[in-house]
Order: structure tokens, then C-alpha cells, then sequence
């Protein structure tokens, strides 16, 4: 062993030990080259004048895409609970798989981002662990967002899982902070206020409540009428939210994970410019635009 090592080893073991714990963690992964597709041709399957919908891996599509020049990214993945997306996508993988080709995707992400630009991650707790500590290392974090899906069922020797996470981390200072504000909460029965405010109600802006980092007022989308598709769907409220909060109009947002095209549908009615892919069946996005919004 060399004298200088051995020195560090000895002499530095707490240290040595966080060390050898960056160099061999799972999201030092080796990147795979392969992944260089700016060759490929890749053409949409859908287009408006505001975005362009890609069926295709991301992985595929994201290489593709210019270093910084994505205003906002939104990513919801599959969380990897062995859920039935389709043919094409494996949500049952090994833990330390599904982390390496997590970081595959962020760090294109974390790539085409420009400076000043927002990075949204939507996740279970358990992943966005592991995905805060690696976008650590390369963006600036804002906020860790709980998500409330206000269910509350019993569970032997736990507790219950009440809330997604959406990380919000930014590629430096963000250059767009849309101040939102929310309704001040009443309650369902009375219609009465359900706080107070400690006696400073008349002190409050009348355009609402500054927004939290706990979003109480996110409805799941569960019932078949407000479905585009079989599978788990984001809600139009959130989308709404993310994208009002961090762009403007003209701006670029990118998701790698189309799903039912919530983000693709919520940025075209905001006038922001889109772009995304879908690796399973794209029509019931397709389907959605046409049937709600009227693409010139």
C-alpha cells in the first residue's frame, strides 16, 4: 500500500471512510457512450405549434436535445412498485438498477438545463433520497415539496405512506420565480375559515396564501370520467402549478416521461413551448389533445 494512502487510512479513518464512500456509491456510475444518439434520426409522433411529442425511450431522445437550452424540466418516472405500464417498461427492477438508470436520465436532464433553469422530480420518498443526494452534487437545491394524497389506511409496523415527493432543485440562482398564491383554506362543511391566523386575518394579502412547501389541495386523478389512460395520472392542478411557478410564456419544458401528456397538455394551454417523449402507447396523449384543446 502506498505510504501516502496508508497515512490517510490511519491517521484520517472518518474521512477515508466518506471518501470511499463517494467514489464507490451507485451514483458514480460509469456512463455508457452508447447513449450518444445525435445521429440518430429521431421524428416525432405528434407536433403542435408550441411542442413535439416523441415515442422512444428517453434515453434516446434526451442526448438529442442542446446543452442548456430547456428552461424547465418535470420528470415523473415510474417508481419502480411493479406497476403495468405496457410491454416496454420494467417497474420491477433490482434497487441498484433502477438507481443507475435513474442517474442516467437526470444527469441528461441536469445537462440541457440552461443556467437559471428548474428541475422538478416527482417520486415516492424512498427514490428522491437518492436522487437529491446525486442532483446535490451538480444543481442547487430549493425545496423538497410533500405532496399530501390524503389517505391515511392502516399498515402493520409502519407508517402509512401519506405523500409523493417533488424535489425542486434549480441549475443556480433560477432566473424565473413566479410568487403563486393559493386560496385561504375553508372548511368543506361550513364554508368557515379553518385557521385564525392568530388574529392577524386582516393582515393577510387578499389574493391569498403564500404557497408552501406542503400542497394540501393536489387531487389524485382516480376516477375513470378525468382518466386519459389505465395507468397512475398526474393531476392538471399540479402541472399547472410547477409550470406557472418556474416559466414563462415561450418558454421550453421538457418531460422524458409523457404518461397521459399532462405536462405537454397543461404547458400548450399556458403558451409555453414543450417537447417530450413516451415509450409506451402515445395515443391516449394524442386523443387528449384533440379532444380538449383545439390545435391550430
Amino acid at each position: 500500500m502506498p505510504e501516502d494512502l496508508y497515512e490517510i487510512l490511519t491517521e484520517h479513518p472518518t474521512e477515508a471512510a466518506s471518501f470511499l464512500r463517494e467514489r464507490f456509491a451507485v451514483y458514480n456510475y460509469e456512463k455508457n457512450d452508447t447513449l450518444n444518439n445525435e445521429d440518430k434520426s429521431l421524428r416525432p409522433i405528434f407536433e403542435t405549434k408550441l411542442g413535439k411529442l416523441y415515442q422512444c425511450d428517453c434515453l434516446d431522445l434526451l442526448p438529442s436535445i442542446g446543452t442548456e437550452t430547456v428552461d424547465s424540466v418535470f420528470a415523473d418516472p415510474p417508481f419502480n412498485l411493479n406497476k403495468n405500464y405496457g410491454a416496454k417498461v420494467n417497474d420491477d427492477l433490482a434497487e441498484e438498477k433502477y438507481l443507475r438508470w435513474s442517474y442516467q436520465w437526470l444527469e441528461e436532464c441536469c445537462r440541457v438545463l440552461k443556467i437559471g433553469g428548474s428541475l422538478f422530480v416527482y417520486n415516492i420518498p424512498k427514490w428522491n433520497i437518492y436522487y437529491s443526494s446525486f442532483l446535490s452534487k451538480r444543481l442547487t437545491f430549493r425545496h423538497w415539496i410533500a405532496v399530501n394524497i390524503k389517505l391515511c389506511l392502516p399498515i402493520p409496523g409502519r407508517l402509512y405512506p401519506s405523500h409523493y415527493s417533488l424535489l425542486y432543485f434549480s441549475k443556480g440562482k433560477p432566473k424565473t420565480f413566479n410568487n403563486i398564491r393559493v386560496p385561504i383554506p375553508t372548511c368543506r362543511h361550513c364554508k368557515g375559515e379553518i385557521k385564525d391566523y392568530g388574529g392577524h386575518r386582516n393582515k393577510l394579502n387578499p389574493k391569498g396564501l403564500n404557497l408552501t412547501d406542503v400542497w394540501d389541495d393536489i387531487p389524485p386523478v382516480r376516477h375513470k370520467k378525468y382518466k386519459n389512460r389505465s395507468a397512475n395520472e398526474l393531476s392538471v392542478k399540479l402541472l399547472n402549478r410547477v409550470l406557472s411557478l418556474s416559466t414563462n410564456e415561450n418558454d421550453l419544458v421538457l418531460d422524458p416521461f409523457g404518461g397521459a401528456g399532462t405536462t405537454f397538455f397543461v404547458a400548450e394551454k399556458l403558451k409555453r413551448n414543450w417537447i417530450g417523449s413516451e415509450i409506451e402507447d402515445c395515443s391516449p396523449i394524442i386523443e387528449r389533445f384533440s379532444r380538449e384543446l383545439i390545435i391550430n
